[in-house]
């Protein structure tokens, strides 16, 4: 199948003064369209630089990203902030919602984030909903849930505009482990049931194994990959 991601000898240097600090050293790899792949590593191994830098977030020191065909390198930030939009749904550790709104009006938000013409799919919208089990959270505020149900709103956020992509950034970090189980066998389930592309960021193993390949990284560089690491049996 086509790469949907491509990063090619990706480096990423940051100046702490006049001391220069590595955080990626020429990190090449592709990712397959319908793929879940987990990148995994200690704190300071560069993944989540990696992570911002496929995100269009920040731009690379040197290297390229490719995302569906299109080089994020030529893009202008207004034309690379266009297309995360419509290529990519995001979601981080810290979930990101507006307190002052319901679920259903965080989730919605990314809709309107994205300029999408017309009103929200509300059968999608439902069908998400209903996926992640939080149809009967919908008209509350974030401070009236739990963790995992926060972050099955945010997920359902960077669902419900059908991205390509499903960016994750330590999607449970702030979760308890039966919170944690939950949500990540949800981006399992949405990578098979909606066909998105999955890129997870996370520095637990178990977690990485919920992937169809592993990507270790250490010191900014990629140490070994690891295919099929039998996520069937978290199902």
């Amino acid at each position: 199948m086509p790469a949907i991601i491509q990063a090619d000898k990706l480096t990423k240097i940051y100046k702490l003064g006049k001391v220069e600090v590595p955080a990626l050293q020429g990190v090449s790899f592709s990712v397959e369209k319908g793929e879940f792949v987990s990148i995994v590593g200690p704190s300071g191994s560069g993944k989540s630089t990696l992570f911002y830098i496929l995100g269009g977030l920040t731009p690379p020191t040197s290297g390229s990203v490719i995302i569906d065909g299109v080089d994020f390198g030529q893009l202008s930030d207004g034309q690379r902030t266009a297309m995360r939009k419509q290529k990519i749904g995001f979601v981080f550790q810290k979930f990101n919602l507006l307190p002052t709104l319901s679920a259903r009006d965080n989730i919605i938000i990314a809709h309107d984030i994205a300029g999408k013409n017309g009103g929200i799919d509300e059968a999608h919208l439902k069908r998400v909903a209903d996926f992640l089990g939080i149809s009967d959270r919908l008209d509350h505020r974030p401070a009236e849930m739990s963790g995992g149900q926060q972050q099955r709103v945010a997920l359902a956020r960077a669902l419900v505009n059908r991205p390509s992509i499903i960016l994750a950034d330590e999607p449970t970090g702030n979760l308890d482990s039966k919170s944690s189980d939950q949500v990540l066998k949800m981006l399992r389930q949405s990578n098979q049931e909606f066909g998105q592309t999955v890129l997870m960021i996370t520095h637990n193993p178990a977690a990485a194994t919920y992937g169809d390949r592993v990507i270790h990284m250490r010191d900014g560089e990629i140490v070994s990959e690891e295919q099929d690491p039998q996520w069937s049996h978290h199902l």
